[in-house]
């Protein structure tokens, strides 16, 4: 496989593994600015009971942000590196998510599986920088 290839077949992943985890990002974070608190703990988001209403509001925002930044600047073509730190935004953002998760004793696999897909989408990102 010719290097141009091998950079089009990159650039075809990045694709589908950041517009994967924008679909799940900006779900997740949308849900969490448009719903109260008392309605996301009932919902079986229990963890926001460790927070208050600000901060998953906070939480939220940033999710929706970074699920922007994945698709806008790469897909734009204007300040397109701001698209891989976009997703080590969101990596960290996940980070954060496995330990409090961890601490409620409550399973972490959704986090860790964006947190896995954000880490890729950064990979990429980077390597199709051109």
């Amino acid at each position: 496989m010719c290097l141009k290839e091998n950079g089009k077949t990159m650039e075809i992943a990045y694709w589908i593994v950041a517009g994967l985890l924008a679909l799940a990002v900006l779900a997740a974070g949308g849900m969490k600015l448009a719903r109260p608190k008392e309605a996301l703990a009932a919902s079986g988001m229990g963890w926001v009971s460790d927070f208050g209403g600000g901060t998953v509001k906070l939480i939220g925002a940033a999710e929706v942000l970074g699920a922007i930044g994945l698709i806008l600047p790469k897909l734009t073509g204007i300040a397109p590196i701001l698209s891989p730190i976009a997703a080590l935004a969101l990596a960290v953002t996940m980070l954060g998510a496995i330990v409090v998760h961890v601490r409620r004793k409550e399973s972490f696999t959704p986090s860790l599986v964006l947190g896995l897909l954000a880490v890729a989408a950064a990979i990429l990102g980077f390597l199709t920088l051109s």
